[in-house]
């Protein structure tokens, strides 16, 4: 399923983010420069809201299922 397949990719993003900001922290910390480094950032931040918008639609686009309660009546 394509919305698996965005949930995950979410994620993995989200992981690369955090060890690109913990890379820059480091770069900072050496006293080098960050530019390049945070501009990958923002790259890899859009990306995943991209991803998230993408994700939204395709739970929009799911059929809305019934649910019900074990051992209740339909009326």
């Amino acid at each position: 399923m394509q919305l698996d397949h965005i949930r995950g990719e979410i994620e993995r993003m989200r992981a690369q983010v955090g060890r690109q900001r913990r890379e820059i922290l480091a770069l900072q910390h050496a006293g080098i420069s960050t530019t390049s480094a945070e501009v990958l950032l923002q790259r890899m931040l859009d990306k995943i809201d991209n991803l998230c918008i993408e994700r939204d639609r395709l739970k929009k686009e799911l059929p809305k299922l019934k649910s019900k309660v074990l051992g209740g009546r339909n009326w």
